[in-house]
């Protein structure tokens, strides 16, 4: 799996979000185990890392929520 990084545009039902990549493309992502777990919250604008599926380039799981920049 390719990891990425990319801005979350869009909250989808199902515990989906759009996320728009720094590449370019955007990208239909799930929240991996360990963030859903620590009960982390995504909000629209939030940085994160995702790893791109190698069979549908257009999925992803979010792996990570990254640090905002001061």
């Amino acid at each position: 799996m390719r990891d990425v990084v990319g801005v979350v545009v869009e909250q989808l039902p199902s515990a989906l979000y759009r996320v728009r990549l720094d590449a370019g493309p955007q990208v239909t992502a799930h929240i991996a185990g360990r963030i859903d777990i620590d009960f982390m919250r995504l909000l629209v604008g939030d940085r994160v890392r995702v790893e791109l599926s190698p069979v549908d380039a257009g999925r992803g799981r979010i792996v990570e929520r990254l640090e905002k920049a001061t």
